[in-house]
């Protein structure tokens, strides 16, 4: 998630670079067909371009919208699972009558689920966005796609993380571990039959949410939105020169006479990158937007809230040492 209130120009660059310079170009190409080579044919009427840019205005704020609905309930899913888990270490203390290691244990396979459902959900898809070279080898180095479950081993038993290593969804069994546990410690008599159902409801609440992140995560945004509002917004683009050229020539007999009209004519193509930019950079904004938990620049920041409910748990245990809050990279935030 990016965190500074002005996007830097540096990441506006490497996201645009390819589509400003390909613009340039392409509107170049026009402008020298229509003017030095005289196929003053080629320009078209700006009337039914401008219906199709309406058109296509439209639809991309459809897509945006949508777009910015699955992201938003990601982030309430995962403020669900910040205040579920707040609960989890609450229960533990107050209802499990055992030694602290107890405890410890209970809290910390929690924290391993954590950080094994955001590992889970990193995982690229078939339908993951390719970005350019340039903002590939951003996140590449800042490491937080496509991680790995390297860590749990700090919260788990060694016997346990053996166990879960060939199993296929790590968190669902963490959560499996945890009814077990219960399971024990009633047969014990360190907790009763009333306590062990408060922690089932706040395990089944873990699930409920896990499979709500996996809901989002496994269903990709209706492909007939996502492509179509691409197609049109590359149809308009590509088209967007040849409606120029028209507009400009005809006000070419109102300008002054001290004015080369070639130069006036020229400005088709300034304006014809500004546009066509805007255009696209409204439709990549609703593709990166699609799929929150990608670990990309706008998604969720599933790394920094595991690590606030591992410091918020671990200083209920009372533990000293705890780990320092995750720091943005390039101002954007994991």
């Amino acid at each position: 998630m990016y965190i500074k209130r002005n996007i830097s120009w540096g990441i506006i660059i490497r996201y645009a670079w390819k589509n400003l310079l390909f613009f340039t170009i392409w509107a170049g190409l026009i402008f020298s067909a229509y003017y030095f080579l005289g196929w003053d044919t080629i320009d078209i009427p700006f009337q039914p371009l401008s219906v199709i840019g309406i058109a296509v205005a439209f639809y991309i704020g459809f897509k945006n919208s949508q777009s910015y609905d699955r992201f938003w309930e990601g982030r309430k899913i995962w403020g669900g699972i910040v205040n579920y888990s707040r609960t989890w270490a609450n229960q533990v203390l107050a209802l499990v009558d055992d030694v602290p290691e107890t405890k410890r244990i209970l809290i910390y396979r929690h924290i391993a689920w954590l950080n094994a459902l955001r590992v889970q959900l990193r995982q690229p898809t078939s339908f993951s966005i390719k970005e350019s070279k340039s903002v590939e080898r951003m996140f590449d180095r800042h490491g937080e796609r496509n991680p790995t479950c390297i860590g749990l081993e700090n919260f788990l038993s060694d016997e346990e993380e053996q166990d879960l290593e060939n199993r296929k969804n790590v968190a669902t069994h963490l959560v499996k571990n945890q009814a077990q546990h219960l399971k024990q410690l009633l047969n014990d008599g360190k907790i009763t039959e009333f306590d062990k159902q408060t922690f089932h409801n706040t395990l089944a609440e873990f699930y409920n949410l896990q499979g709500k992140c996996e809901r989002i995560k496994n269903t990709p945004f209706p492909r007939q939105y996502a492509y179509f509002s691409t197609l049109f917004t590359w149809i308009f683009v590509l088209l967007l020169p040849f409606g120029l050229l028209s507009v400009f020539e005809n006000q070419i007999n109102e300008i002054s006479t001290e004015m080369k009209k070639e130069w006036f004519l020229l400005l088709m193509i300034p304006f014809s990158v500004l546009i066509s930019w805007i255009f696209v950079t409204m439709e990549k904004v609703g593709s990166n937007s699609e799929d929150p938990f990608e670990g990309r620049i706008n998604d969720v920041p599933m790394t920094a809230l595991c690590r606030t409910i591992e410091i918020d748990l671990r200083d209920m245990l009372d533990e000293k040492n705890l780990p320092p809050k995750v720091t943005p990279k390039d101002n954007i935030l994991y």
